[in-house]
């Protein structure tokens, strides 16, 4: 079984013996009710054993760099609200001048680049004169899109007048076997 995520941790001191006495008791009274914190204990407790049970050379001695990589990685364990890291880096050095110069760039840009806003120039469509609907026009696909292109009015006004238009006789032209067989005679 797994120890509970959050317990993990305080089970850890548990074993170490560097709880206080109130959070000891409240995670042994955890401790008897859970399998998985209970196992856990027991084998934080078995390496707390074996570890204090070798004996160490005492000319053995931590480095300078291994000091410094403890204490760096423990302090980035430990929780820091927001705004103090916002802090110590306002409070540096470099922090201050590089906020002014940035503070005064942006500063200079926003009343160097302001100018009026003007809006592009609209073109405006003009009407082009057409001219009227007469009965002169022939009746091509191009005078009826130049007749509605100017107003609706004036197509309809051009198909009336050219469907009581009276057209010229028109040659009828048959196609006859007969007529096709007469002419090899």
């Amino acid at each position: 079984m797994k120890p509970c995520f959050s317990k993990r941790k305080p089970i850890a001191w548990l074993a170490l013996g560097e709880l206080d006495a109130r959070r000891a008791q409240e995670l042994e009274a955890h401790i008897a009710t859970c399998d998985g914190c209970r196992q856990y204990l027991a084998e934080m407790s078995g390496v707390r054993d074996r570890l204090t049970a070798q004996q160490t050379e005492p000319e053995i001695e931590a480095s300078v760099s291994f000091h410094r990589g403890l204490v760096s990685r423990l302090r980035a364990e430990r929780s820091v609200p927001p705004w103090e890291i916002l802090a110590a880096w306002l409070s540096s050095r470099l922090a201050l001048p590089a906020v002014g110069v940035a503070t005064a760039a942006l500063l200079i840009l926003c009343f160097v680049r302001r100018q009026p806003v003007v809006p592009p120039a609209v073109q405006v469509a003009r009407p082009v004169a057409v001219p009227a609907a007469t009965s002169d026009l022939s009746p091509t696909i191009a005078n009826y899109q130049r007749a509605a292109s100017h107003s609706f009015e004036d197509l309809d006004e051009l198909l009336t007048r050219q469907a009581s238009r009276s057209l010229p006789p028109a040659h009828i032209y048959t196609a006859s076997i007969f007529a096709v067989a007469g002419s090899f005679d």
